[in-house]
């Protein structure tokens, strides 16, 4: 499966306890990343910050919560997909500015010219407010470094234009809040009013749980701030629209909207459009539960063929810093699924899932199967193959690592040992979003990468390790004796 990326949350409002509702916000949004999670909180004075390694759940207490009082809050749950799973590299980063203020910020997204950017860190003289190892952290760096001269919101306005990536920014100073959103649009933000203030977050879902109403999406190429005064916007880009696709196959929760379209009814849409462009003759349509699971009951509806429960999902495995034993390793995917063998016994399956990455957990699933007594297993993809890795914030596989890339169909089906395979075409999984192609990003199925990549020795996701370490230098060439202030750091170290 390909992790996941982040999720961003931020809130301003008075009266409230902001950190509960970051706290909530960012509980919706734990599927996007189960790394770290951290919480930055202003009372319009200092901004104090915390954060851990770990689930929000695990991070969070009631005590920690009640501590963190103010009216502004910045909530981030990371997956790594610059710098490695540190505490340093948890967030919200921070970072004071030379005229003694703090700015703390939350990313999600991947940016494409770090390198260049943690160039003109050093360049500039800057000093990182922390050891971390993030392309997040040099943003922060630079926006700070900026802010003493001309404040926050114009710094922003200087700076974002020569940011180049997939990026949704939430931050904040003493007094306001800000979030902002590449010019593609490539992860989504939504704004949405609370009865005295405002929330920004990755997923409408965050607003649901806190109570507040969505008014809009974050535009692409926008800036918005908030603080006493109210809401104002500013237009840093102009923008050209490059959502990711991939939101609506996996990503994004079920129950949240996107430009528009329901993400349940765009995944139930793909299960029938998987039907009729890849049928099967099986009894009985099972979901890999609980992704594959909307598109099975398209499936299913589809094709007539009935829809039921082969396998049970342990809702509590999360993502656990202990390693399994080896009898537990040998198990493998029995951790997440196990098979309802009643269920399954002498029928002929068409087994839904989202999307194959580098097809392990489809190989121990279909063998799963097969030894809980089905008598065929036909595989279904509700996402064309994943030929091309992504730079734009999903962990996925290296392009080597692919099982698309370099093997077509009936090789790939050999290898997870399926009865028959079928994907569903680009063209399919494009009209069940409902969105033109002209505003969607695909490059993870066709290698066509909206935002231009740098050099490959200017990109990936220790670069700034790799830097700090001499392996090779800001402009990608190797380098014995370099010196950016991006540190890797040994030793955990904890607040």
């Amino acid at each position: 499966m390909p992790r996941e990326e982040c999720g961003v949350f931020g809130v301003w409002a008075r009266g409230e306890e902001v950190a509960k509702l970051a706290y909530y916000g960012l509980y919706a949004l734990q599927h996007r990343g189960q790394e770290a999670a951290g919480i930055a909180v202003s009372d319009g004075s200092q901004i104090v910050v915390f954060k851990d390694l770990g689930l929000v759940s695990q991070v969070f207490d009631e005590k920690v919560l009640s501590s963190l009082e103010g009216h502004i809050a910045v909530g981030h749950c990371r997956y790594s997909t610059t710098g490695g799973g540190r505490w340093e590299n948890a967030q919200p980063s921070f970072q004071t500015t030379h005229a003694g203020s703090g700015i703390a910020l939350g990313h999600n997204g991947n940016l494409v010219n770090t390198a260049e950017l943690a160039e003109r860190v050093r360049e500039q003289g800057l000093e990182p407010g922390s050891r971390a190892t993030t392309d997040s952290d040099v943003l922060t760096t630079l926006l700070a470094g900026a802010a003493a001269d001309k404040g926050v919101e114009a710094a922003a306005l200087d700076l974002l234009p020569t940011v180049r990536g997939a990026f949704c920014l939430v931050f904040a100073d003493e007094n306001t809040l800000y979030a902002a959103r590449d010019p593609y649009g490539i992860r989504p933000l939504v704004l949405g009013r609370l009865e005295r203030g405002w929330v920004v977050a990755s997923e409408t879902a965050a607003l649901d749980i806190v109570g507040a109403s969505f008014v809009r999406e974050v535009e692409p190429g926008e800036l918005l701030a908030i603080d006493s005064d109210g809401l104002r916007s500013n237009r840093f880009a102009n923008p050209n629209p490059k959502g990711c696709l991939f939101e609506y196959v996996y990503l994004a929760r079920p129950d949240t909207t996107i430009a528009g379209r329901s993400v349940h009814a765009a995944r139930v849409e793909i299960g029938r459009r998987l039907a009729k462009e890849a049928p099967a003759d099986a009894d009985l349509v099972i979901p890999v539960p609980e992704s594959g699971t909307p598109a099975a009951i398209g499936y299913a509806q589809a094709s007539g063929i009935p829809y039921g429960q082969g396998l049970v999902k342990n809702g509590y495995v999360g993502r656990t810093f202990i390693q399994p034993s080896q009898t537990i390793r040998q198990l493998g995917i029995r951790l997440k699924l196990n098979p309802l063998r009643d269920v399954i016994r002498g029928k002929r399956l068409v087994v839904v899932d989202d999307s194959i990455v580098r097809g392990n957990t489809q190989r121990a699933l279909v063998r799963m199967l097969r030894e809980a007594g089905a008598i065929e297993v036909h595989v279904r993809i509700a996402a064309p193959p994943v030929r091309w890795p992504c730079f734009y914030g999903i962990d996925f596989a290296s392009r080597a690592e692919l099982i698309a890339n370099g093997t077509d169909l009936e090789g790939i089906r050999r290898s997870i040992g399926a009865d028959s395979l079928g994907y569903v075409s680009l063209e399919g999984l494009v009209a069940a979003s409902e969105q033109p192609r002209s505003r969607l990003c695909a490059a993870c199925f066709d290698g066509d990468y909206p935002i231009p990549l740098p050099d490959e020795a200017k990109i990936g996701k220790h670069l700034l390790e790799d830097i700090e370490k001499g392996v090779r230098g800001p402009d990608g060439a190797s380098s014995s004796a370099v010196s950016s202030g991006y540190g890797a750091e040994d030793a955990l170290q904890r607040p």
